[in-house]
Order: structure tokens, then C-alpha cells, then sequence
């Protein structure tokens, strides 16, 4: 049986996050709220949690799932190859709705789905999901919605969808945005605009003029 807590509430918020951490060291799926969506999240250093997450959404593994971080520091355990240009967008973007494609450290003992070596990353800019992932580090985290659905902006949509596939579901009220967060693929030599979300490609050029946009 799922169990949701209201972020709204002191109290509840506690309790909510010290039993969203708890799920998620046990390898359960939680539903958090985002500065975009709403997230359906997992340890993202077990597989097992992972896997759990593609199925709960209907998503193969074709699709990988997204990481999300509690803080800029925690990429230096987990990217490799990062460009100073992609150093400039996180100082000036995050936490916020910009994702980071970058390689990953080949060392890293984690099961995303078919990501060829790289990861997308990002830092949401919402307290309640920086609270958790400070708590228990990097997550798997994907739109909480069934693949080919709206993604959802309340907690509501979410477990509608999702129902007990997820463990614990915090509730953190509509999300403040309803626009995904722009893409940007800092594989290469030049960083490339795969999706303009909330940042603008005029936004982003601020701060690397030499931003490509995907063809």
C-alpha cells in the first residue's frame, strides 16, 4: 500500500522524507515533486530499483532514466571528459531545469538502460527534492507518468497513474513550472542543444556562445 505525504506540512514533510529515504535505500520507488514534473525516482546504483522504475512507467530500456543530484559537487563522481563549457552551465543554471548529457565514469557499477556510456543529469531546483537527494545521493528519476501520458504537475496525476508501483508519494503541491527542462549534450568538443525546455537556446548562447542546435 503506497504512502503519501503532504510537503505542505512540517510535520508530515519530516516524516514523508525520512520514509521516502528509507524506500530508497530498500530499492523502492518513490514520487517526488521537481521544478518541472513530478519524478518517479530510484537509487540510481541499483539495478534491480531501476528496472522496477522502466516497468512501473511502461518504458523499455532504450529509454534510460535521467539522474538527478542535490548538489553540483556530486558530479565529480560520476562524469568524466566535462568540458569547461559544461562547468559554465551548471555554475550559471543549477540547480534549475537544465539536463546534462555527459559521459559517465566507466567505473561506475550502475544500470540506467541502454545509455552508451553517457548519462543525463541534472539539479532541480525544488527544495523538497534536494532535501532527499542530499539524504540519499544520486537518483534515477524520470517523469512520473505512464510512457505516451501527459507528465503530471501534482501529485494527484501521479498516483492516478501510477498507483502502489510506488512506495511513498510526497506531495509538494502543482509544480511551479510546467515546461520540461532544456537538454544540452556536453559529449563533444561543443556543447549541442538536444531539447529547448524552460532555457531558451538565446539563454543558454549567454553563457557558450558556440551552442549548437540539433539538426
Amino acid at each position: 500500500m503506497a504512502r503519501r505525504y503532504d510537503c505542505s506540512d512540517p510535520t508530515d514533510r519530516r516524516t514523508g522524507l525520512r520514509e521516502a529515504a528509507a524506500a530508497v535505500r530498500r530499492g523502492e520507488l518513490v514520487v517526488l515533486p521537481t521544478d518541472t514534473v513530478y519524478g518517479i525516482g530510484a537509487d540510481a546504483f541499483a539495478p534491480e530499483a531501476v528496472a522496477d522504475l522502466l516497468q512501473a512507467k511502461g518504458r523499455g530500456r532504450g529509454m534510460p532514466s535521467p539522474v538527478l543530484v542535490g548538489s553540483p559537487n556530486t558530479l565529480h563522481g560520476l562524469v568524466t571528459d566535462f568540458s569547461e563549457s559544461a562547468w559554465e552551465l551548471v555554475d550559471a543554471f543549477w540547480p534549475g531545469a537544465l539536463t546534462l548529457v555527459a559521459r559517465h565514469q566507466p567505473s561506475l557499477t550502475w544500470d540506467l538502460g541502454e545509455t552508451r556510456g553517457t548519462v543525463a543529469v541534472r539539479m532541480p531546483l525544488h527544495p523538497v527534492a534536494i532535501e532527499l537527494l542530499t539524504e540519499v545521493g544520486p537518483m534515477a528519476v524520470s517523469s512520473a507518468n505512464l510512457t505516451g501520458h501527459p507528465a503530471p504537475q501534482d501529485c494527484d496525476a501521479a498516483q492516478e497513474m501510477l498507483g502502489d508501483s510506488v512506495a511513498v508519494y510526497l506531495d509538494g503541491g502543482p509544480t511551479p513550472d510546467t515546461v520540461p527542462s532544456s537538454i544540452v549534450d556536453v559529449t563533444g568538443t561543443q556543447p549541442v542543444l538536444l531539447r529547448a525546455g524552460a532555457l531558451s537556446a538565446d539563454e543558454l548562447r549567454k553563457v557558450v556562445p558556440d551552442l549548437k542546435e540539433a539538426s
